[in-house]
């Protein structure tokens, strides 16, 4: 039984997500990701469940560690997390969803005590194959609110039974179990090699919720390492694209 915590999301584009703990409640979160907290939260950071619990959140692009906040004051107390670059956090229902949630790695957020969070791999070989981003999913499961974090706007749709939809498979955020899911090639030789929008891209169909990004981190990625390289090519200041670009590639890079 998880939690049953009270929030709200500030901000527009930058957004975080303040989170009230009553007296004993607990949230738990990915590392590096609070902002700020009341006297009276104790961090406590594990592996959430052994070293296997540990591997398999690394496997999905998470850190090894994860950390719970709990309220050990006698009153209420609040905790905020911020999204780690610009775009929308979506509060996921898990209690109305079903009980559990598919999401793209790097998405998870926060969730409240009590709601597991999984790896999950795709059945289909061809998303195994060249699923890329969509090879490896989460599962968050359980019946209190877990928080994903999506680049851009966040579109949202409830898919019929049968209907479909071809996504960009970096543009997928989070899906329900009962969406089928699966990677197809795009199709035609000029679309291949020239469209642009790479090889593959996902296929879902219904029927069942999903909800999709217009700005997945590595096609931001890509544009600021293009202004970067474009920069140093024509001038001898890199301009501001140039010095985020270079910003990026350390960051990226462990510099």
């Amino acid at each position: 039984m998880a939690d049953v915590i009270d929030f709200r999301i500030v901000g527009d584009d930058l957004q975080l997500v303040e989170i009230e703990l009553d007296p004993g409640e607990a949230v738990r979160a990915e590392i590096g990701t609070m902002t700020y907290m009341d006297d009276g939260v104790q961090m406590q950071t594990s592996t959430g469940g052994g070293l296997l619990k540990g591997l398999k959140r690394v496997m999905t692009g998470e850190s090894f560690f994860i950390t719970d906040f709990t309220n050990t004051s006698r009153r209420k107390a609040r905790v905020a997390f911020a999204a780690p670059y610009p775009g929308r956090i979506i509060p996921l229902d898990l209690a109305a969803l079903g009980g559990s949630f598919l999401c793209q790695k790097d998405s998870f957020l926060c969730a409240a005590r009590g709601i597991e969070i999984e790896v999950a791999f795709t059945r289909k070989l061809g998303a195994g194959l060249f699923g890329g981003e969509g090879f490896i999913l989460q599962r968050l499961s359980g019946n209190g609110l877990a928080f994903v974090h999506a680049g851009g706007a966040v579109i949202e749709r409830d898919l019929a039974a049968g209907e479909t939809v071809k996504v960009d498979t970096g543009c997928l955020v989070a899906f329900a179990p009962s969406v089928d899911y699966d990677i197809r090639f795009v199709g035609g030789f000029k679309n291949a090699l020239f469209g642009g929008e790479g090889l593959f891209l996902a296929t879902l169909t219904g029927p069942g919720k999903i909800y999709l990004q217009s700005l997945p981190l590595s096609r931001l990625a890509d544009r600021i390492l293009a202004g970067a390289r474009a920069g140093r090519g024509g001038e001898e200041s890199p301009g501001v694209a140039g010095l985020g670009g270079k910003l990026l590639g350390d960051l990226l890079s462990g510099r």
